[in-house]
């Protein structure tokens, strides 16, 4: 069967169909090609042949032609575009050319570098095997069997090191290696990096925010250490779809380069649904599950013998989606037409893809996926990066991946070659889905979002420096990237005064016994792991592991924890020894962990009196404990049960900038009903009507029909409270309903109301990183109408995610006049009637948008009366 089939099929079916708000269909592109260069090496020219591959890619050629020019080139192309072969070729026919020439590939996960290892060693095969039937000199013969390649990372046995920095040409490795592995101890690395030609950082686009800060500056101390060896290295860069590839590549090198962003690459028609799920209860404006209709297409697809990719939100998500999947397999609605053995066989045939699986079981998945024996993987956006995975003909989207960029990276994962493909975006509930859902416009309309890193922040940059100079004494005048020697020796005083650098003779040199490399994590504030183990015969065997930050959700006690939809039940975690410990199981529900937050001041550095209130920054302890979990029905979502648990509390201490919002300003707002923030007040006759409305719903939920358990299930109000001028409207009993406290956080969802507060803290959220130069996920938001850390007053707090802080909070503080003058122009120019993503923030779909209200309190924050 066909994708056509499929679609026409899907036309078809009124409860497929009524769904889709949007289906766009992109047009095919046709390939412009162009032949080999003619001073390409013969050997590359020959293995190309037998390959089938008789010309290049304009892009490709235009690589080249730079390359030939020794100019640093960035490539902006599309998914499978063939950005690596543009790059091989050159280097590979330089390497090829010259005995001593040594090339570095930079990748930011592991697993990309696998991938490269093993196109490259292909490649690399076929021209030894061809060098007998070439007629070639006895010196190139002997070049081609000199190209030897390594994978030098995390994984790479210690054993095995040492031969691959003697006779690897090419190094395949990430930054983190790079950055504690091979520059502090360089010596080891002296033949190669004096013969370093090429360096191949690969998807920059995953070099933003903090993580690109640091990488920016692990390059500068990988160009001081090629410059102490006397070689001068030429740069590939590639990149998916952003809006500033050049920009972003300029600060990540600090040199000139030059885009080649003329995909010349052919590509099929692409097939782009919006979806959004059928309504469930009109009176509430419950949508069916996303997860559900995501595995509900997912079934028809694999019905077609359409191979596909299901990206999804999180590793919960993704192993709920697998057992979906696979339990509806064998009783799915056409499995009357298949037969049901086969069925079941082809069960093995999708697999999940995610963080904490083993290498080895993603490297046989990636496999199974080029082969076609793989034709379903749920993924999360792990395989949204550049790894091979083979021509996918469908990628579903389990809720909108929370950026323009990433949204048009997974969906490039479908339509390799000149066949065409289908990409469906499944909406979710939330408000910014249902935005997009019915404003497709918005997405399609609209250009990727910047890519954005700061080198020069300060707490990063005197890091690096301190690395640098271990690895090498800075000479008086010295540079460091693009810093003045000025500026560097104004950092270097800091460092004498705090006494690991002292400067002798003209020269700076590293004192202190430590390895500081040590001390900086580029990615995750810690680097723990908790590995998870099964029993197996009469010991325990690792199947998996999760960052220790995230073991009290995903592995606390009790907890059903989900491994290619396989069962267990953990019954114990020790979070000292690092080592969670599971059992088999089979039970009928699943769990979600019961988690509460609170952010606390430890110290205050600063603060400010401003109009509508007050600013300041300083240290505070973000707190997340996870107190307990939920039993929850599969398919069904009913609850089945609750524990508690009594685990440490995690605290994140860093920096914060907050705004209080003094209560003459409230008052204002309030008395011109631009204030929604208090706290409900219900009414004399709220218990009596809600103890009615529960007896007349007979004590059970009116979405899932699920019983009272433990707990009174809550009620509420289909028209919200809010919207009334009197309580005894309000609590009338046709407008009360009885709901578990599950279907009830789906249904405030849905019916949303955005204040001013939450309006305007989602605009500094989004507004911040564009003054830092950082990316939205380095800021954390938190904003409450009474406030501890403001007093009681209502309080909208940023706060860095990465510990201690890096100076973004003492920035904000400094420029907060800036942001809500800026927050004002958004919402301002906005052309939306009551709040949308770019502004405010959506409502819920069928809630209150919060733009008036927003407008009203950024007004007094910048002028005196809200009337002025």
């Amino acid at each position: 069967m066909s994708l056509n089939q499929l679609l026409s099929h899907w036309r078809a079916e009124s409860t497929i169909y009524s769904n889709i708000t949007e289906w766009r269909n992109i047009d095919a592109r046709f390939a412009r090609l162009t032949s080999f260069p003619e001073d390409m090496h013969p050997a590359l020219v020959k293995i190309l042949d037998q390959r089938g591959i008789s010309s290049l890619y304009e892009h490709q050629l235009s690589t080249w032609n730079h390359t030939k020019k020794s100019e640093n080139v960035i490539l902006a192309t599309g998914t499978a575009s063939g950005k690596s072969f543009a790059y091989n070729l050159p280097i590979l026919d330089a390497l090829l050319r010259d005995e001593k020439a040594r090339a570095l590939y930079i990748f930011p996960t592991k697993a990309l570098s696998q991938d490269q290892f093993n196109e490259l060693s292909i490649t690399l095969e076929g021209i030894s095997e061809l060098n007998t039937h070439i007629n070639l000199p006895q010196s190139s013969n002997q070049l081609i069997h000199s190209i030897k390649i390594g994978v030098y990372d995390g994984d790479t046995k210690q054993k095995d090191r040492p031969k691959i920095r003697e006779h690897a040409r090419i190094i395949l490795s990430n930054p983190d290696m790079l950055h504690m592995g091979i520059l502090p101890h360089h010596t080891r690395w002296a033949e190669f990096f004096a013969n370093l030609k090429f360096i191949v950082i690969d998807e920059i686009h995953a070099y933003r925010g903090v993580f690109g800060s640091h990488v920016a500056n692990v390059f500068r101390r990988l160009r001081r250490i090629t410059d102490f060896y006397g070689s001068n290295p030429q740069f590939f860069l590639t990149s998916a779809t952003i809006a500033n590839p050049v920009e972003l590549g300029r600060k990540l090198i600090e040199e000139p380069v030059q885009l080649v962003d003329q995909d010349g690459s052919s590509r099929g028609k692409t097939n782009f649904i919006i979806y959004n799920p059928p309504i469930v209860n009109e009176d509430l404006g419950l949508r069916r599950s996303s997860l559900l209709e995501s595995v509900r297409l997912a079934e028809d697809l694999f019905y077609y013998d359409i191979q596909t990719i299901i990206f999804g939100r999180s590793r919960r998500n993704i192993e709920l989606i697998l057992t979906y999947l696979r339990q509806s397999l064998p009783s799915g609605r056409w499995n009357q037409s298949v037969n049901r053995s086969e069925i079941i066989n082809n069960i093995k045939s999708i697999r999940g893809y995610r963080s904490g699986y083993l290498p080895a079981e993603r490297r046989a998945i990636e496999a199974g996926l080029r082969t076609g024996k793989v034709k379903t993987v749920v993924a999360t956006n792990a395989l949204e990066l550049g790894i091979d995975i083979g021509a996918m003909g469908a990628s579903i989207l389990a809720g909108y991946p929370g950026s323009i960029a990433s949204t048009w990276q997974q969906a490039g994962r479908a339509g390799r070659g000149d066949d065409p493909s289908l990409v469906v975006m499944v909406a979710s509930s939330s408000p910014l889905d249902q935005f997009l859902a019915h404003n497709p416009g918005y997405f399609f309309d609209r250009s990727p979002e910047k890519a954005l890193i700061n080198p020069d922040n300060l707490l990063i940059l005197l890091a690096h420096l301190r690395c640098a100079l271990f690895e090498l004494p800075f000479q008086a005048g010295e540079n460091f990237g693009e810093l003045t020697p000025e500026q560097v020796q104004e950092f270097f005083e800091l460092l004498i005064a705090e006494g690991v650098a002292h400067e002798s003779g003209g020269k700076y040199f590293w004192l202190a016994d430590r390895y500081p490399a040590d001390n900086i994590s580029l990615r995750v504030a810690s680097p723990m792991k908790i590995l998870i183990q099964i029993p197996q015969e009469e010991s325990w065997v690792t199947i998996g592991e999760v960052d220790y930050e995230s073991s009290s959700w995903l592995v606390h006690p009790h907890a059903i924890y989900l491994q290619e939809s396989e069962m267990f039940l953990v019954t114990s975690l020790d979070l000292e020894k690092g080592i969670a410990r599971l059992q088999p199981t089979d039970v009928d529900y699943y769990t979600v962990p019961k988690v509460n937050t609170s952010i606390e001041t430890i110290a205050i550095f600063a603060n400010q009196a401003v109009r509508g209130g007050e600013i300041s920054y300083g240290e505070v302890s973000v707190i997340s404990k996870v107190t307990g979990f939920r039993q929850v029905k599969w398919f069904t979502h009913e609850q089945l049960g609750f524990g508690d648990l009594d685990l440490p509390q995690q605290e994140l201490h860093t920096m914060g900038f907050w705004l209080s919002i003094d209560q003459e300003t409230v008052e204002q707002l309030r008395q011109n009903g631009l204030w929604s923030s208090d706290p409900n007040r219900y009414g004399s006759n709220w218990i009596e009507q809600r103890n009615l409305a529960r007896a007349r719903d007979n004590y059970q939920c009116q979405v899932c029909g699920n019983s009272e358990i433990e707990r009174e299930h809550d009620v509420h109000h289909k028209t919200p409270f809010r919207q009334f001028q009197s309580f005894l409207e309000a609590n009338q009993l046709q407008n009360l309903i009885t709901l578990c406290p599950t279907c009830h956080r789906r249904v405030e969802t849905v019916v949303k109301l955005r204040s001013g507060l939450s309006g305007l803290a989602y605009l500094l959220n989004n507004i911040a990183p564009l003054f830092l130069m950082c990316d939205s996920r380095d800021l954390g938001v938190y904003s409450e109408p009474q406030s501890q850390i403001a007093h009681g007053n209502p309080a909208i707090v940023l706060f860095e995610r990465i510990p201690a802080g890096i100076g973004f909070s003492q920035r904000l503080f400094e420029i907060h006049n800036s942001l809500v003058l800026s927050a004002s122009d958004v919402v301002e120019s906005c052309k939306c009637r009551d709040g949308c993503p770019s502004c405010v923030g959506p409502a819920g779909e069928i809630g209150i948008g919060g733009k008036k209200e927003t407008s009203a309190l950024i007004a007094l924050l910048k002028e005196r009366n809200i009337n002025s």
